[in-house]
């Protein structure tokens, strides 16, 4: 800057020492604005990227799975394949609290296996339901304290006892099979992300109607909002037999519609709708340690992209009703283990697992497309 203001200088005395010059023509000043305007805008973009990365990173709420169970897990098979965890916990702490009596722990209300196949162009769904009697490793409490292993015990009680740790660990003695990423959404979370997306698009081809979800709507088509989209997959009594069988059909559904959202919406090829949406998205989530960064969140999210709703296999846990206690079910032994054998190997879930189990074909099916 110095150097071009001493050349001006010199240029006026040349012109006749009235220090004053001719103005430029308006192809060059303009060129000279937009020049200045550019470097305005990396400066204060590249400012403002910085602000947001730390700020969204700090949105990020994470569990360090790995260390808190160390090498006593399944191996890591390195075949392209990718195996994550995927809850929705039905805590009433906080925002939400409107849900429900905060009774000072949560449950994991959702859970998902997703089984993405080497090349990340297909994937399969296995939901388990909540009330699956199995058994339970030994696990600890976020105050330290260790609850010893159970043969029979409800699912959902793992997260209740020790968390994200302990849903894992119970997932993994299940199914041997490892867990490479673990994420969770609670219901405020998930309610605000469906909102920031603009709702999501369905057709009932029932009227659901359940007053302990507080979700009413007419058969036809819908854009659900975050309130309508959590009622949706926490409906149970207004939708078939009542059963958790049900509203899992339900939840299968909504998860393609939200994923057809998603691309509508063009999150990977507008960074402005993307930025627009991170910090809904990085607040609503819990993660393991080696998704708690926004560059490893995008990158996990950008491999998966080419993943439509038409390539993924939706399943539900084969189980039939657990003798000892007409309320719970339990896993059919030779049905399951079709399955988790299919999924260790990196191969399509069998026909044995998709036919057979109450999950298989409930009263629920259908009534969200």
């Amino acid at each position: 800057m110095a150097e071009e203001s001493k050349g001006r200088r010199a240029g006026a005395h040349r012109r006749g020492g009235r220090g004053r010059r001719r103005k430029p023509p308006v192809r060059r000043k303009g060129r000279r604005i937009a020049a200045w305007s550019a470097a305005g805008l990396v400066l204060f973009g590249g400012a403002g990227c910085g602000y947001l990365y730390l700020k969204f990173n700090g949105n990020l709420h994470s569990v360090d799975i790995n260390a808190a169970l160390g090498k006593n897990r399944p191996d890591n098979v390195d075949n392209g394949s990718m195996d994550i965890l995927l809850l929705g916990s039905d805590s009433r702490a906080g925002a939400n609290g409107k849900y429900g009596r905060d009774e000072g722990s949560s449950r994991s209300d959702t859970a998902m296996i997703v089984h993405v196949y080497a090349g990340h162009k297909e994937a399969s769904v296995v939901s388990i339901p909540r009330d699956t009697i199995v058994s339970r490793p030994a696990c600890t409490t976020p105050s330290g304290r260790t609850v010893p292993a159970v043969k029979r015990e409800q699912f959902n009680e793992a997260y209740s006892i020790g968390g994200a740790v302990c849903a894992v660990k119970t997932v993994e003695a299940m199914t041997n099979i490892r867990m490479d990423h673990y994420l969770e959404v609670d219901f405020a979370g998930f309610q605000n992300l469906i909102d920031k997306l603009g709702g999501v698009k369905v057709t009932t081809t029932k009227p659901i109607n359940d007053r302990w979800s507080h979700l009413k709507l007419d058969a036809g088509e819908h854009v659900l909002t975050g309130e309508q989209s959590l009622g949706l997959v926490r409906t149970r009594h207004g939708v078939g037999d009542g059963s958790d069988l049900g509203r899992i059909k339900l939840q299968q559904a909504f998860i393609k519609a939200l994923l057809d959202q998603v691309k509508s919406v063009g999150l990977f090829t507008s960074p402005t709708k993307l930025y627009g949406i991170a910090d809904t998205a990085t607040k609503a989530l819990t993660t393991d340690k080696d998704l708690a960064s926004v560059d490893k969140l995008y990158g996990f999210a950008n491999s998966l992209k080419g993943i439509g709703s038409g390539d993924m296999r939706m399943v539900t846990l084969p189980v039939g009703p657990d003798p000892r206690d007409q309320d719970r079910v339990i896993p059919l032994p030779a049905a399951t283990e079709a399955l988790w054998a299919a999924l260790r190997d990196d191969k399509p879930v069998p026909d044995v697992a998709l036919k057979e189990g109450d999950g298989a074909k409930t009263q629920a099916d259908d009534v969200v497309k």
